[in-house]
């Protein structure tokens, strides 16, 4: 089964339309990567949260992708705008539209 990942950001007041144009500009070529889904959503309630979606062929493909060099560029330049604030959760995909199946 493939392997999901979603994770929530706060950007900074003000700073939230910079980190997406970052973590969308790093979705070129991800699909070379084994990432069949990746989707940057913005939360209706709360101007400055960012969540991020992703469906992989494996953890380890996931894996691989954040060791990159232009991975790690895109999150040195995020990182100054965020307020630190992260969540996380680890799926096991089971299917759907943009799952991989």
């Amino acid at each position: 089964m493939a392997y999901g990942y979603i994770g929530s950001m706060q950007a900074q007041p003000g700073r939230r339309d910079d980190v997406v144009a970052i973590l969308l500009s790093a979705a070129d070529g991800l699909r070379e990567l084994g990432c069949t889904s990746y989707v940057v959503g913005l939360a209706a309630d709360d101007p400055d949260m960012i969540v991020v979606t992703e469906v992989w062929e494996s953890k380890d493909h996931h894996d691989a992708s954040l060791r990159l060099p232009e991975a790690r560029e895109a999150i040195t330049a995020a990182m100054p705008m965020l307020t630190g604030e992260f969540t996380s959760r680890e799926l096991v995909v089971a299917g759907g539209l943009g799952a991989g199946d």
